[in-house]
């Protein structure tokens, strides 16, 4: 039937063209995601470089700030400690041990005197006496008194008793100083027990005078790695972290 083959070839061509009108449409639709999607990656891919070009300059900035700080840093230290050059700390007398007396300057006066055996030709004499918890710390004895002289008597006596308590003189360094001197502990033990020559010199440094040569190190660690090498038996230290050392680190990765 010659009819109805034409009307089904009719339908199969309005399916047809149905057909690739919806496969437009769609294929006009997926264009069109993809067009924005490129625009999405494109925003992105910005943003990515606008954002690692701000973390890189945070990180350059950080970098400066930490150095600025650890020059800070030093040179209060070296300031501190220079304010502190001309105090003695005496440690070990008992807390209490200076009774009603009306001056601490005069009980440290009469203690150092008495127990140190002070030739007549030192004339002591103190600017301010306290105990460390209830006072900031001051300018201690005057620089016309020797106080590098008082501190070599004390050291020579090593330590005397007062009140059945040893006490003993140091220099009045200040804390972070005073870390960076311990560190020297125990490479100083090892160059007694070696008969090696040193100095320990302010703020915190150590002068070793090996045969033939002499050696000044910074830092406890940089003179330990330099005795390991000889064959000196000790072990090397390992520096306390700061934040700065701790941010700089996470900075490299």
């Amino acid at each position: 039937n010659e009819p109805a083959k034409l009307t089904d070839l009719e339908t199969i061509l309005h399916e047809i063209r149905e057909f690739h009108h919806e496969n437009f449409e769609n294929l006009k639709e997926i264009k069109d995601n993809i067009r924005k999607t490129n625009n999405r990656i494109d925003e992105a891919e910005k943003w990515i470089v606008e954002t690692e070009q701000r973390i890189q300059n945070l990180e350059e900035t950080t970098l400066e700030l930490m150095e600025l700080q650890k020059q800070v840093q030093t040179r209060m230290m070296d300031l501190e400690g220079r304010v502190r050059r001309e105090n003695v700390r005496i440690h070990g007398v008992k807390e209490g041990a200076e009774g009603n007396a009306q001056s601490m300057t005069t009980v440290v006066e009469n203690l150092l005197g008495e127990k140190l055996d002070l030739p007549p030709s030192f004339e002591l004499k103190l600017e301010r006496a306290h105990r460390v918890l209830l006072l900031t710390y001051e300018h201690g004895i005057e620089e016309l008194i020797s106080k590098e002289e008082l501190i070599k008597i004390a050291w020579q006596k090593k330590c005397f008793m007062y009140e059945e308590r040893k006490v003993f003189l140091d220099h009045d360094y200040a804390p972070e100083i005073l870390r960076k001197r311990k560190e020297y502990m125990e490479a100083k033990k090892v160059l007694r027990e070696k008969n090696i020559r040193f100095q320990t010199l302010f703020p915190a440094k150590l002068r070793v005078f090996y045969e033939g040569e002499m050696r000044l190190y910074n830092t406890a660690e940089e003179g330990m790695k330099d005795m390991v090498a000889p064959g000196l038996q000790v072990d090397v230290l390992k520096p306390a972290e700061d934040w700065t050392d701790e941010t700089s680190r996470g900075l490299d990765r």
